[in-house]
């Protein structure tokens, strides 16, 4: 791999894991577009890696919080950072059951196709745009119940279509249960822990499996790259979800898409 594509994966992936414009969209039209080989197992694990460590540092409080809840659960007290770990299990289950049936009946190969991923960005961009204008903001995360997890665990479903995007979807289903952007946001980027080191593990289970495990510097670059890069693009999404909507997502959505099926179709 060349450093400019070494580069573009791991900043790609760091900007667009957190944002709701399907970071997997994104990923399988670098190759797609610009003719690159496919980057391997290592970055992907790589990158996935960096991206997971900057939730975890970007969210250290409520991370903190479910680890001090597992020390305190002994003592069969009631507590806010269990209540989150049990929430955050529930709203995983539906995406691990329906990615580990779809991979196997279905395969991977439907995911790659430009034509799908325009459509889903579009689509799915509407749909977050109509949540976000005739959604309450008046829930936040400790307002979640298992009912309300389990929901927007469904809803993480159709992330499996690329460039639906598993954010989008994610916040999209909060924003219509009365969750505050931010809070929606929140909740979305919590929930990606288990599904990233899902994707990592099943990842560095192939490459186990290959034999080819070795550490490279390439993989450490990458992951560096992400790390910094999702760090960054989660510090402004949050700043500017504070005083705006989800409205300049949308549109970047739908230019994206557009110009995907206007490359696709013409």
């Amino acid at each position: 791999m060349t450093l400019l594509q070494l580069t573009v994966i791991a900043v790609v992936q760091g900007i667009t894991e957190f944002l709701p414009i399907s970071s997997s969209g994104h990923l399988r039209m670098i190759p797609l577009l610009t003719g690159w080989p496919d980057q391997g197992l290592v970055i992907d694990i790589a990158v996935h890696a960096g991206t997971l460590l900057a939730v975890l540092v970007y969210l250290w409080r409520d991370v903190l919080g479910m680890l001090a809840g597992l020390v305190r659960i002994r003592s069969g007290m009631a507590d806010p950072g269990v209540r989150l770990i049990v929430h955050l299990a529930v709203a995983t289950v539906p995406l691990a059951a329906a990615g580990y049936a779809l991979t196997e009946f279905l395969g991977t190969a439907w995911r790659s196709s430009l034509a799908v991923i325009g459509w889903a960005t579009i689509g799915f961009g509407l749909l977050l745009y109509l949540s976000d204008r005739i959604g309450l903001t008046v829930r936040r995360i400790e307002h979640l119940r298992l009912s309300s997890a389990f929901a927007i665990g469904l809803a993480q479903i159709l992330a499996l279509f690329p460039g639906a995007s598993r954010a989008g979807v994610t916040v999209t289903a909060a924003r219509l249960l009365g969750f505050e952007r931010r809070d929606a946001a929140r909740f979305s980027m919590l929930m990606s822990i288990p599904a990233i080191a899902a994707a990592g593990g099943f990842a560095y289970r192939e490459l186990a499996e290959s034999g080819d495990v070795a550490l490279q510097s390439d993989a450490v670059l990458a992951a560096g790259l992400a790390f910094v890069a999702a760090l960054i693009a989660m510090a402004a999404m949050m700043s500017w979800l504070r005083r705006a909507s989800f409205t300049p997502f949308v549109i970047y959505r739908l230019a994206l898409g557009g110009g995907l099926l206007a490359f696709v179709y013409l």
